[in-house]
C-alpha cells in the first residue's frame, strides 16, 4: 500500500490515479461472501438489458409490417408483448436496484466491523499520533463512499457496458451505415469526459481533504469546549472553523460547477447524435434504402445508448471517491499494530491463559514485578526512561514519585504494555510480559487514572463493563465494599441510573468510586493508581481513602502521587528524576538519606520538622 494512516500529514496525500488495479482487487474480495447474490443480480441485469433492447425492435416491426402497409393483424400481439416487456423491465429494475442497495449495505457493514475491530488492536501510541476526527472520517465517511461503489459502481458499470455494447451490436446489425453515422459523436464524448476528469479530480480531492480537517477540528473543539468558553475563545474558534468550512465550501462549489457543465454537454452531444440519425436516415428513406420503422428504432436506440453513457460518466465520480476512500481505509487496515501477542507461547504461559508462575513464587499471591535495565523513548533518541531496574514483591505497596516528566507514567504504560520497551525486560511473576497474551496480562492489572473515563450507559455497566461473568449481585457487592453504595442508594434508579457521556452529572469523587468498584469487580492481582486520589472533594475524602485501603488489600499496588503524605506507609518508594531511578527505600530511609526525596518532601512541608 501507500503508507500507513498515521504517516499522513494534515494535508491528505493526493490520489495517484482514478483506477488502481490493486485496490480494485481488494475491493472485489468483499464480494466473495455474496457471490450467489452477485450472480443473481448479474442474471437479472442481463434480462433487464434484453427487455430494453427488444422494445425498439418490436416498434420497428409494428411500423414496417403492420402500420405502414395497414396490416393490423398481429398488431395487438406486438402491443401486448411491448406492454409485457415494460412490466418485466420495471420488475427487473426493481430487483436489481433493491438487491444492489442491500449488497452495498452488507459489505459496508462488514467493512465497518473489520475497521473497528482493527482499531481496537492498535497500540495506544497510534491514537496519540492520529486525530480522532480523521479516524471518524475513515470509519463513517470513507466507508459510506464505498457503499456507493458496491451499490452503484461495480455491477452497475457491468450493466451499463452490457447495454452499450448490446445496443451497438443491434444497431450495426440493423443498418451499419446509419450506426456508424450515429457513432461519429463518440470522440466528442470521450474528449469532454477527459477534460471533466482532469478538472474535477482536484476538486474532489480538496473536498475530502477539507472535510477531514473539519471533522478533526470539530472533534477537538467539542472535547475542549470547557477550555474554549473559560478563555472566551469562541470567536477565534469560529473564525478557524469558518476558514476550514469556507475551503470545503469552495471545493464543493468547484465540483458542482464541473458537474453542471459536463452533463449538459453530454446532453447536447446526444442531441447532436439524434440530429445526425434524422438527417442521414431521412436521406436514406427518400432514396428508399431505409424503412421508416428502422429510423424510429434507431432514434430510440440512440436515446437508450446515451443513457448508460451518461451513467458511466457519473460513475467516474463514484470511482474517484471510492478509490480515494478505499486507499485510506486500506491504509488504516494495513497499519500493523506494533504491540502484538507472541506467535508461540511457552507451555507455562498457555495454561488456562494465565500468567505463568515461577516455582519460587507462591501461586496464591501472584503479582511480583521486575524491571531489568529498561530503556524507553516515545521519539527516537529522546529517552524518557534510562536503564531502569527495580523489583516489587507480590503483595507489596510501592509508590513512585518525582517531578512532572520524570517518567512515572511511562513506567505504568510499559507495565500495561501500552508501549513496548526499546531495551531491557519487564517481568511479572518471572515471565517476560512480551511472552504473555495481552489479554491475560491486562486481566491481571487494574489501572485507575486521575481522569476517570466512564462510558455512556448506566452505573452497573460502567462497573462490570458488560462482562457476563460479573453479575448484578457482584456489582452491588463491590460497590458496597468501596462505599459507592452510599451514593447509589440516593439515586432514583440506583445501579440503572443513566451515566451520560464522560460521566457528566457525577462528581469527581463519585467517578473515582465507580473506578474503584470496577477494579474490584475484575479482581486484578496488580493495582495501579496513577494520581488516582489527587482531585478529591473533601466530602468524600474519608470514604475514598477507606475504599482505597480495601481495594489495595492483598494486592501488589503501585501508586503514583504528587502528595507525599498519601504514600508514607508504602513498603517501598521509587524516586524518579529525568528518566532515571535515583533513590529507593521506605519513607523514613529516604528522609535520612537527605537526597532528592528529602528535598521534595521539604518543598511540600517546609514549615514542618522533617528531620
Amino acid at each position: 500500500m501507500h503508507g500507513t494512516l498515521h504517516e499522513y500529514s494534515e494535508e491528505e496525500d493526493e490520489l495517484s490515479k482514478v483506477y488502481d488495479h490493486v485496490l480494485m482487487q481488494r475491493l472485489i474480495r468483499y464480494l466473495k461472501p455474496y457471490r450467489l447474490e452477485v450472480i443473481m443480480i448479474m442474471l437479472v441485469t442481463v434480462l433487464a438489458t434484453a427487455t430494453r433492447l427488444a422494445a425498439p425492435y418490436l416498434i420497428k416491426i409494428a411500423i414496417d409490417n403492420h402500420i405502414r402497409p395497414r396490416q393490423l393483424d398481429g398488431l395487438k400481439n406486438i402491443i401486448g408483448i411491448l406492454v409485457g416487456l415494460i412490466v418485466l423491465e420495471f420488475f427487473f429494475a426493481y430487483i436489481e436496484t433493491f438487491r444492489l442497495e442491500m449488497l452495498g449495505k452488507k459489505i459496508t457493514y462488514d467493512l465497518r466491523n473489520q475497521v473497528f475491530s482493527h482499531l481496537q488492536k492498535l497500540e495506544v501510541g497510534f491514537f496519540d499520533r492520529t486525530p480522532v476526527g480523521r479516524l471518524m472520517t475513515r470509519v463513517m465517511g470513507d466507508i459510506t463512499r464505498l457503499n456507493e461503489l458496491y451499490a452503484y459502481g461495480i455491477i452497475t458499470v457491468f450493466a451499463n457496458l452490457l447495454t452499450v455494447f448490446g445496443i451497438i451490436g443491434v444497431m450495426l446489425q440493423i443498418n451499419w451505415q446509419l450506426a456508424l453515422a450515429t457513432f461519429v459523436v463518440f470522440p466528442i464524448i470521450f474528449g469532454i469526459t477527459i477534460v471533466y476528469q482532469i478538472y474535477s479530480r482536484r476538486a474532489f480531492r480538496d473536498q475530502r481533504k477539507f472535510l477531514a480537517q473539519i471533522n478533526s477540528f470539530l472533534q477537538e473543539s467539542i472535547s475542549g469546549m470547557t477550555t474554549i468558553q473559560l478563555f472566551t475563545r469562541e470567536q477565534r474558534n469560529f473564525k478557524q472553523f469558518d476558514q476550514r468550512n469556507q475551503e470545503y465550501f469552495g471545493a464543493s462549489i468547484r465540483a458542482i460547477f464541473y458537474f453542471s457543465v459536463f452533463f449538459p454537454m453530454i446532453e447536447v452531444t446526444a442531441a447532436l447524435a439524434t440530429s445526425v440519425v434524422i438527417w442521414y436516415g431521412c436521406g436514406q428513406i427518400i432514396q428508399n434504402t431505409l424503412t421508416f420503422g428502422t429510423l424510429i428504432a434507431f432514434l430510440q436506440y440512440a436515446q437508450r445508448l446515451f443513457w448508460p453513457i451518461r451513467e458511466l460518466s457519473e460513475k467516474y465520480t463514484i470511482f474517484q471517491n471510492a478509490m480515494a476512500s478505499s486507499e485510506r481505509v486500506f491504509d488504516l487496515l494495513d497499519s500493523q499494530p506494533k504491540i502484538v501477542d507472541p506467535a508461540k507461547l511457552g507451555a507455562r504461559a498457555k495454561v488456562q491463559n494465565k500468567i505463568a508462575q515461577p516455582e519460587s513464587v507462591d501461586p496464591t499471591t501472584p503479582g511480583a514485578i521486575e524491571f531489568r535495565h529498561v530503556w524507553f523513548t516515545y521519539n527516537p533518541d529522546d529517552y524518557v526512561l534510562r536503564d531502569i531496574s527495580f523489583e516489587i514483591k507480590a503483595g507489596e505497596k510501592v509508590a513512585i514519585v518525582g517531578a512532572t516528566g520524570a517518567g512515572k507514567t511511562s513506567i505504568i504504560n510499559l507495565l500495561c504494555r501500552f508501549y513496548e520497551v526499546n531495551r531491557g525486560e519487564i517481568l511479572i511473576d518471572g515471565q517476560d510480559i512480551r511472552m504473555l497474551q495481552m489479554g491475560a496480562l491486562r486481566r491481571q492489572i487494574g489501572l485507575i487514572q486521575q481522569d476517570i473515563f466512564l462510558f455512556s450507559g448506566n452505573i452497573e455497566n460502567n462497573i462490570s463493563l458488560k462482562n457476563p461473568q460479573i453479575s448484578a449481585q457482584q456489582v452491588a457487592s463491590v460497590a458496597k465494599e468501596v462505599h459507592l453504595d452510599h451514593f447509589v442508594s440516593q439515586m432514583p434508579d440506583r445501579y440503572q441510573t443513566e451515566v451520560k457521556e464522560g460521566g457528566s452529572g457525577l462528581s469527581v469523587g463519585q467517578k473515582q468510586l465507580v473506578a474503584f468498584a470496577r477494579a474490584l469487580a475484575h479482581d486484578p492481582a496488580i493495582l495501579i493508581l496513577d494520581e488516582a486520589t489527587s482531585s478529591v472533594d473533601t466530602e468524600t475524602e474519608q470514604l475514598i481513602q477507606d475504599a482505597l485501603a480495601r481495594l489495595m488489600k492483598d494486592r501488589t499496588t503501585i501508586a503514583i502521587a504528587h502528595r507525599l503524605s498519601t504514600i508514607q506507609n508504602a513498603d517501598k518508594i521509587l524516586v524518579m528524576h529525568r528518566g532515571q531511578l535515583q533513590e529507593t527505600g521506605t519513607h523514613n530511609e529516604l528522609l535520612h538519606q537527605r537526597g532528592l526525596y528529602y528535598r521534595l518532601y521539604q518543598l511540600q512541608y517546609k514549615d514542618q520538622d522533617v528531620t
